[in-house]
């Protein structure tokens, strides 16, 4: 399928015969990522499962898809032997309208008083409350769970906010409990349906005709829409979402040219022309705080631009905001590849903001698998521009992800620390490192999955695994698996490594061992290891063995094993499996503390 243009506003037939094309395409079903998808609803919801197929492919997604029976998700939750079981989803979205909960009652919602309405909201609640627990008992997939959409009618008219628990507010009562029920639930995410209806227009959500001929309670043109509210979820389970944000300066952080218009002339500030650009860069602040990494690539004097960083009043973002900063005269391709270099990140990170036309066309023919935005030409659309990106969505956000901005600027001040030295082993002993493994427990479980979906270069097999995947094997005494931080003295890098092995009585067999490329090369791989080595002989294990999985993406680790002291004993087509004798100490490197955490007391350990 060819691309589909951003621009171009396909119509529900347009995704209908896509769909049909695809599933008798000869590469159906090709795609390196997959997704299986279950709908469960309480009318005739035709056209998602089209719409989402087609979504999914345009990302290089392959989704497989079940829709559960008309009106009948309680009984396919309920049933183990149900369709929607036997399935077993990725995702499950949940998708119960408002008429369907009230009944009968929805047009004569007075019919009830007002403790009867509240008993009802109760009841409701109470259902959807046990069945996602059931849900959550019987499957590991997430649940996009619809809120209700708030009616605009009531038959009393003016005086519906008069009335004690009336009929508009206990639709409101609704939603704010099932939020309150499940804000702290991994597995279950409140889809805002009510939000997403005033979006597209809450007289437009139905179309009334197919309603009455087929109880279809979405009107079928703004299917699209929808699906690409699903998509926001869909991404980041299959890991597909962008990390950093390179932008341009001129007439883009701010308005007007400063190598021309000078320090006092560009348009930044609390003025018409100047608020645009003065609120952009203080939403791309709110991104940096939760950990989305900004670059810049921009063709200019670099003092000149630098001026504006240090001393403008009212500039918002600071050099100390950026992770990486390409200010020069070279061509704007030559510096994305060394932004992604020095980031050390895949250009399929980026997202590339630039005012100029022909800049983003040359990126966007140079790298196809950067995210080009579209600006408008007037800035007074950039804030909202911005805001309508939904790249960056995780499912949950660590203590890592909020500080990952702060981290990689630190990594900046590394690397130019390093030029300084006189070479890499004086550079690495002056780091003044500390290395701590903590066994998984709730509070690193997250970041722990997040690693094993994001990881690609130093990561042994690339295998992915949610976060109920995680507790799973943490709870099992046959499995140990633990987190790395790793600290110096520029600051804490976070969690940063894992680590997922098998305990057998004689072989510890490594499965997954990764470490984030933001502290590949500094001997926290070997420190990883001998802590890994030390733990199999202590338990009476003579070997350990380790799989390593070839990728496109971690040709880094190639050599690991072999250049570890491990020897390759089986070389099947996609794995080779690596073994090393516990008769041989594996060393601690001698200028990293190493500690180990265990529950609430520390157990230090050094080299």
């Amino acid at each position: 399928m060819s691309k589909i243009n951003e621009k171009e506003k396909l119509s529900i037939s347009d995704y209908f015969n896509l769909y049909r094309k695809l599933k008798n395409s000869k590469n159906f079903g090709k795609n390196k990522k997959s997704i299986k998808i279950a709908l469960l609803s309480s009318f005739t919801a035709n056209g998602i499962k089209e719409v989402l197929f087609v979504k999914c492919h345009e990302l290089g997604i392959y989704c497989d898809f079940y829709v559960g029976k008309y009106s009948r998700y309680s009984q396919e939750i309920l049933d183990k032997n149900s369709g929607l079981h036997k399935f077993e989803p990725d995702l499950i979205i949940w998708f119960v309208d408002i008429m369907s909960i009230f009944g009968s009652n929805y047009f004569l919602p007075y019919s009830l008083n007002e403790n009867q309405r509240k008993k009802l909201i109760e009841e409701k609640l109470n259902e959807i409350r046990s069945l996602a627990e059931k849900l959550k008992s019987d499957s590991d997939a997430k649940i996009l769970l619809h809120n209700f959409e708030v009616p605009l009618f009531s038959p009393l008219g003016i005086l519906e906010s008069k009335q004690k628990f009336g009929f508009i507010e206990s639709v409101e009562a609704l939603n704010s409990k099932l939020r309150d029920t499940f804000k702290n639930d991994d597995q279950v995410f409140v889809f805002d349906y009510n939000a997403f209806c005033s979006k597209i227009g809450k007289d437009n959500a139905m179309d009334y005709k197919m309603y009455y001929l087929g109880d279809i309670k979405f009107d079928l043109q703004y299917l699209p829409e929808l699906c690409s509210e699903y998509m926001v979820y869909i991404k980041p389970m299959v890991s597909i979402t962008k990390k950093c944000i390179v932008l341009d300066l001129d007439n883009t952080l701010w308005g007007g040219i400063i190598g021309e218009d000078g320090l006092e002339g560009i348009k930044l500030g609390p003025t018409p022309e100047g608020r645009p650009f003065m609120e952009f860069q203080q939403y791309l602040l709110s991104l940096f705080n939760r950990g989305v990494i900004l670059a810049i690539n921009s063709r200019n004097n670099y003092d000149d631009a630098m001026e504006v960083f240090k001393k403008h009043p009212n500039m918002v973002l600071k050099e100390n905001n950026f992770a990486a900063m390409q200010i020069n005269w070279n061509d704007k391709i030559a510096n994305m590849k060394a932004i992604a270099e020095e980031l050390n990140i895949g250009t399929d990170s980026l997202v590339f903001i630039d005012d100029d036309k022909s800049n983003r066309q040359m990126i966007r023919e140079a790298f196809p698998e950067i995210n080009v935005v579209e600006m408008p030409e007037d800035p007074s659309l950039y804030l909202k521009t911005l805001m309508d990106m939904n790249d960056f969505n995780i499912l949950q956000i660590t203590e890592e992800d909020k500080k990952r901005g702060r981290m990689y600027v630190q990594q900046r001040k590394r690397t130019e620390f390093q030029k300084s030295t006189s070479n890499l082993t004086e550079f690495l002993k002056s780091l003044n490192m500390v290395v701590t493994a903590e066994r998984a427990n709730k509070f690193n479980i997250p970041r722990i999955a997040q690693l094993t979906q994001k990881t690609n270069q130093f990561n042994m097999t690339t295998k992915r695994y949610m976060e109920e995947d995680i507790k799973k094997f943490s709870e099992d005494k046959n499995y140990h698996v633990f987190s790395v931080r790793v600290e110096d003295k520029f600051g804490d890098n976070g969690i940063t490594g894992a680590a997922i092995i098998k305990k057998g009585k004689d072989i510890w067999s490594i499965g997954t061992f990764l470490l984030s490329c933001r502290i590949v090369g500094r001997k926290v791989e070997e420190t990883l290891l001998a802590y890994i080595a030390k733990e199999a002989k202590k338990a009476g294990a003579k070997r350990i063995t380790a799989d390593f999985i070839p990728t496109e993406k971690n040709s880094v680790a190639n050599d690991f094993y072999k250049n570890s002291g491990f020897s390759l004993v089986k070389k099947e087509k996609s794995k080779e499996v690596w073994e090393y004798s516990l008769k041989n100490d594996y060393k601690f490197p001698n200028f990293i503390k190493f500690v180990e955490k265990q529950m609430n007391s520390l157990k230090n350990a050094k080299s």
